[in-house]
């Protein structure tokens, strides 16, 4: 093997076994992790419960994943979070492939190394998120995608489009895929592929992804719905101070040296043939997503896509400023290092006589403890909330405790999986209703009213406004039944 060839290998083996190391630091530290499940954490969770083509606000594949590893295991969060960083393993492994492929040993190396050390990879090896599925499905099709462009093979074509099915039963976001890689084969010759397994890889994506479209139509598209509700273009207004915010959110997804490389590359792109396909594999996301932050704020991760083309193009600006690699990683590397350990810590810590540093992570299982043992003194069984961040947490911390758990009912589209799924139902008796809303609950379906049980004011954690617990009549809500 030339000198020169052994030299790309032991570098691409080397981005692997870091890649080996960071995941082996985030799994170890993971059963002191003190940090609560958050809302949406333990929401996914939930939705694993009751296994379904599709979800109040995403689709199914992320409920299904915490079913299978709490099946193997326990409903605990280190089984519910441990299938984060081996997810994120994988992503960094597949892009050290993609680098490989177009760049070179030591590039791919350094890619995969570089993703799996992202401050936003980071923070996602610790918290449940559907960009973690997401990213993995769209770097399996970017290298399915460039292995079809040197060769036909239906074997990639159908991975092809597993890859971008399964990326849509993730996150809708995958849809950049399709509609990048469109783009990328109409301006360049050399990533076109046959007519032949372009055709499959289009049918097998669209028989994967069907049933959840299926769904949505028998649900009212409810997934759609909300989607549309987080774009929010009804009540849009130009901001450019939005717009900042969420190009500052990409330095601090990516790293600050990384993104600005990127950035750098764009500008050098169209003088190297060979950054076209990552160029257009990643800035049509962030132009989309920026249209959409400009007109109505977007949130740092849902331009998540369009890092991994990103992070090809910084990597191989980079690559031969050998300070600048090392910067770039020792800045990365030093929060992938810190926030396992900050988890472990995050019932503790704290600057000063302030709220706990992590205080966002904590707290939402030592308020639904508390509501049960309101509810068991007050001799009722039925725990109800409007709140999704209460009825997140009741229906995984509250689960053996014997109490049935309603989401307040209300009137039109649900806001939320549990108004959707488990409202309270019509029915006699009394309920315990805990809200953080200030004033009496309205109660027009009764004449006996609303009693102040409990109030309370948690010392730290996420809940720190006064919480209130009343002695409700179930026909409060319902003021046209009769059975009760």
């Amino acid at each position: 093997m030339p000198t020169s060839a052994q030299s790309e290998t032991r570098a691409f083996l080397l981005g692997l076994a870091g890649i080996f190391l960071v995941t082996l630091w985030r799994v170890a530290l993971l059963p002191w992790n003190t940090t609560d499940l958050f809302v949406d954490e333990a929401q996914y969770w939930f939705w694993g419960q009751e296994l379904a083509w599709g979800y109040y606000s995403k689709p199914p594949l992320i409920g299904w994943l915490l079913r299978a590893t709490t099946d193997l295991g326990m409903s605990t969060p280190i089984w519910i979070r441990l299938p984060l960083p081996l997810i994120h393993a994988g992503t960094a492994v597949t892009m050290a492939f993609v680098g490989r492929e177009l760049f070179g040993g030591r590039i791919g190396g350094l890619t995969g190394f570089a993703f799996v050390t992202l401050p936003a990879v980071a923070l996602a090896s610790l918290l449940v998120s559907t960009d973690t599925l997401m990213l993995f499905f769209f770097a399996l099709a970017l290298l399915a995608h460039v292995q079809l462009a040197r060769q036909k093979s239906s074997a990639w074509a159908v991975l092809l489009g597993v890859a971008v099915g399964l990326g849509l039963l993730s996150k809708y976001a995958m849809i950049y895929f399709p509609l990048s890689a469109a783009l990328a084969m109409l301006l360049l010759p050399e990533m076109r592929i046959s007519k032949r397994d372009a055709l499959v890889a289009v049918s097998v994506g669209i028989a994967v992804c069907s049933p959840n479209l299926l769904w949505n139509a028998a649900n009212d598209f409810t997934t759609l719905h909300h989607t549309a509700d987080n774009a929010d273009w009804q009540e849009s207004s130009v901001s450019f101070g939005k717009l900042v915010e969420f190009l500052a959110g990409q330095f601090a997804v990516a790293g600050p040296v990384l993104f600005a490389s990127y950035l750098v590359g764009l500008v050098k792109s169209w003088r190297s043939t060979g950054l076209r396909y990552p160029v257009l594999m990643s800035l049509p996301v962030f132009l989309i997503v920026s249209v959409q932050a400009l007109i109505s704020g977007a949130n740092a991760n849902w331009a998540a896509a369009g890092h991994l083309g990103a992070l090809l193009i910084a990597v191989y600006v980079l690559a031969p400023r050998s300070r600048l690699v090392l910067l770039a990683l020792a800045i990365n590397l030093a929060v992938t290092a810190a926030l396992p350990v900050m988890a472990v810590f995050a019932d503790s810590w704290r600057l000063g006589s302030n709220n706990l540093v992590l205080a966002r992570y904590v707290g939402q299982s030592a308020v639904s403890r508390k509501s049960a043992e309101i509810a068991r003194a007050e001799g009722l069984d039925t725990l109800v909330s409007g709140s999704r961040t209460f009825l997140a947490d009741y229906f995984f911390t509250l689960r053996d405790s014997g109490l049935t758990i309603g989401a307040e009912p209300v009137d039109g589209f649900p806001p939320h999986h549990y108004a959707q799924k488990h409202p309270l139902t019509p029915g006699a008796g009394e309920v315990l209703y805990v809200t953080r809303s200030s004033g009496v609950p309205n109660c027009p379906g009764s004449d006996v009213a609303p009693v102040l049980v409990e109030e309370w004011t948690p010392a730290q954690g996420f809940f720190t406004r006064t919480i209130s617990a009343w002695r409700m009549q179930r026909s409060c809500w319902f003021p046209d039944d009769t059975g009760g």
